[in-house]
């Protein structure tokens, strides 16, 4: 099957985040903010299915997940037994070089979460995350959505699915979005987050995983070509 070309998926790259930082300019972040929560704080910040489920619950699962993509390079199942085992590995080190991603950003990070502003109760002022090394008064490490990453980081497979299966591919892919969207927006109505938290979240992830394929498509390409053939020199 015919595999969409890496420009074309490069060029879809640049154009999201482009509409990426236009969100930001728009100053969005706040208002979305202030619809959920207010002086006293958010509503739904300790709110059990919030805390148990979505967040909690969520990121175990997904740890799971992971594990079990691990478990599929030696034992693979359903559309997975279509992928070559180099595949299955790509598509595993894939998430978890997304979520190390993530994590190592928001590790440099100064940005504080929505809780922690002094509109919300909090002590710490709002600043940007494009103001890199300037503190705004809170704990920060909040920026970009660690938590959506449990979700986004899956969005790599569908480099990989696309190999064998469109449909997989797609059916993938979307999953993966939706749900990173369902976690992101869980963690924005309790105040740990910005939107732009999770799309730079989402967008990253996808990053990761483009980067991941050009480097195999790459020097895949290149050790197949450079490959001696088995009946050369007879």
């Amino acid at each position: 099957m015919t595999r969409p070309p890496i420009f074309r998926l490069g060029v879809f790259t640049l154009v999201a985040l482009v509409a990426l930082m236009a969100w930001d300019a728009t100053g969005g972040d706040l208002l979305l903010a202030r619809m959920a929560g207010s002086q006293l704080g958010f509503p739904l910040r300790e709110n059990p299915f919030m805390v148990h489920v979505m967040h909690e619950g969520a990121r175990n699962l997904s740890w799971a997940l992971v594990i079990l993509l691990f478990a599929a390079i030696r034992w693979p199942f359903g559309v997975l037994r279509r992928l070559d085992t180099g595949s299955r590995a790509q598509l595993a080190l894939t998430v978890l070089g997304s979520v190390i991603a993530v994590s190592m950003i928001k590790h440099a990070s100064h940005t504080s979460c929505p809780w922690d502003l002094q509109e919300f109760g909090g002590v710490a002022r709002y600043v940007s995350h494009w103001s890199w090394g300037m503190s705004d008064g809170g704990p920060g490490g909040c920026f970009p959505a660690g938590h959506a990453s449990a979700a986004f980081a899956y969005v790599g497979g569908y480099f990989v699915l696309r190999r064998v299966s469109a449909r997989a591919a797609a059916i993938w892919l979307w999953t993966a979005v939706a749900a990173g969207l369902v976690l992101g927006v869980a963690q924005q109505l309790r105040g740990a987050h910005y939107m732009s938290h999770t799309l730079w979240t989402a967008w990253v992830c996808w990053t990761v995983g483009l980067v991941i394929e050009m480097a195999v498509a790459r020097f895949g390409s290149r050790s197949t070509n450079t490959a001696v053939p088995a009946h050369a020199g007879l």
